[in-house]
């Protein structure tokens, strides 16, 4: 999709953004936990939170870490980052900015150069990965380090066939990723964590209605619908348990930009 679709799909669907994305009570502590023990993060760190939507992830991490310094939440919707509250909590700043404002310095980052920043299943998103993540590489002091948390190249979910074929069409190999890293002075590395859900059918379909992935808005109402018939007669139970497999991609600058760590 064209970035100014993308961000027209976020825009509709902020306000119930939460309410179709939270998979379960555990989900969101148990990925921040992720986030924050991949970028060893501690409480004097200034981080950021790049495409942060309505700062579900964010937020966790800031409760978790009691930030010294606010988190940067930064993402091209208002509609997404009003739902983080207005006015925001004291340990978020939200920032109406693309991961491409950040990467170009259009933006004054409130606590100068970061420390660390991740970008959740939003790299996609990127008309020109390699370029915007050298350009947010260039915003973080030496030894920074940053996170691009991604799904893999294939995935388990119970989707009907298209959306997955299309999500295979679609989505960034997260070896090349690691590549963009590593060409923008980082030491990189790629690792797999995976969490098992267990999600109330109807739920799930509801989310997919909702076209709670971006993937899925671009299918049309009618075929969503035949989508759902499909995922019906493969999944006839009350309960849908899936493994949701992601991709951490981790890269850190040396404590002297461009020295291995």
């Amino acid at each position: 999709m064209e970035q100014r679709d993308v961000q027209g799909h976020y825009e509709q669907l902020a306000v119930e953004y939460d309410e179709h994305w939270v998979y379960g009570p555990d989900y969101i502590p148990w990925m921040a936990a992720r986030i924050a023990e991949a970028l060893r993060l501690t409480a004097d760190d200034r981080m950021a939170d790049i495409g942060c939507g309505t700062g579900l992830f964010a937020r966790e991490v800031a409760d978790q870490i009691r930030p010294g310094h606010p988190v940067l939440c930064a993402d091209p919707s208002e509609a997404m980052l009003r739902q983080i509250g207005v006015p925001p909590p004291p340990d978020l700043t939200p920032v109406v900015a693309s991961a491409e404002d950040i990467a170009e310095g259009a933006i004054d980052l409130p606590s100068g150069q970061l420390d660390a920043m991740w970008l959740k299943e939003s790299v996609h998103h990127l008309a020109d990965p390699a370029r915007t993540l050298r350009g947010l590489v260039g915003q973080l002091a030496p030894g920074g380090r940053l996170l691009v948390v991604m799904l893999p190249a294939t995935i388990r979910y119970p989707l009907f066939k298209a959306a997955l074929t299309r999500f295979e069409e679609l989505q960034p190999d997260p070896a090349d990723i690691v590549e963009h890293l590593a060409a923008a002075g980082m030491k990189a590395e790629l690792v797999h964590v995976e969490h098992e859900l267990r999600i109330d059918r109807d739920k799930y379909f509801g989310m997919v209605r909702a076209r709670y992935m971006s993937l899925l808005s671009t299918f049309s109402d009618a075929e969503i619908e035949e989508g759902i018939e499909e995922m019906a007669v493969a999944h006839p139970g009350p309960v849908l348990t899936f493994p949701d497999r992601f991709a951490f991609v981790r890269g850190q600058l040396g404590v002297l930009r461009g020295e291995d760590t």
